[in-house]
């Protein structure tokens, strides 16, 4: 009896102090970018849906952003600010994808694939490690062009970049290209049109008529091969959960979901 009740006692002793413990905090996932990962153009808001209300998903990727011009126009300042901010969180993620607009032939944008494009995201990795956060680089997100049977995997250099970058800061890495880019060429042209934003145009591409040019008042469309609809940011969207789950297995109970295939 004398240790039953000095087992009661000892369990009651604990309840105030279980009652008492801080709550565990939530991590942060900030996403950093151009149009393929922003706001109604790319992946970047469907991952952030796929979280717990808890998780907090900031996307501040922006449509027609390099690695250059990112920074250069203040946008980098906010990712900063944030981390600075980051004692609420017991962990913050930042995915970093660029390569689209660093690609020559883009004024204000391009930036060389040799020198200024590696140089600017290692600096993105260490001025976030710098500051407390998690540096998680992504390849770009293939383009779903083909020439024939097979997709032109264009932004393969600018991959191959990042991925020299990720092996040399050590620092983790989501090779979206060649998941993106496997994906693709496996749908093939036909069902990879059906991840745009707008249906393709009866005859999309074709060569002009003999002699003439686009036909006059032809309407626009939306319908391109880079940017994505709900369809495709639902695809992509998953393929970056899954491979963050691998990179962080315990990230896995942050979703809503398990991702998968």
């Amino acid at each position: 009896m004398k240790y039953a009740a000095a087992l009661l006692s000892l369990s009651l002793l604990a309840v105030p102090a279980l009652a008492g413990a801080p709550p565990s905090k939530p991590v942060r996932i900030i996403l950093v970018g151009d149009s393929t990962m922003a706001t109604r153009s790319g992946y970047g808001d469907a991952l952030c849906a796929r979280f717990k209300p808890d998780v907090s998903c900031v996307n501040l990727a922006r449509g027609g952003r390099s690695s250059g011009s990112f920074r250069a126009e203040g946008r980098w300042d906010e990712v900063q600010a944030l981390l600075k901010d980051g004692a609420a969180f017991s962990a913050s993620y930042v995915l970093i994808q660029f390569g689209h607009n660093d690609q020559p032939g883009k004024p204000g944008r391009s930036t060389d694939l040799v020198t200024q494009f590696p140089a600017n995201i290692e600096r993105y990795v260490d001025e976030t490690s710098a500051l407390g956060g998690v540096p998680v680089l992504v390849t770009p997100l293939t383009r779903r062009s083909f020439k024939g049977d097979y997709l032109k995997d264009d932004l393969a250099p600018w991959a191959a970049a990042t991925r020299r970058v990720a092996l040399k800061r050590k620092a983790a890495l989501v090779d979206l290209n060649a998941i993106s880019a496997a994906a693709v060429q496996q749908m093939g042209q036909d069902e990879a049109d059906t991840l745009a934003q707008a249906p393709r145009p009866v005859n999309y591409g074709a060569p002009p008529a003999p002699g003439g040019s686009e036909v006059q008042g032809a309407p626009k469309t939306a319908f391109d091969r880079t940017h994505l609809g709900a369809k495709g940011a639902a695809v992509f969207s998953n393929m970056v959960a899954v491979e963050l789950v691998r990179l962080f297995p315990s990230m896995k109970g942050q979703f809503t979901a398990p991702p998968g295939p």
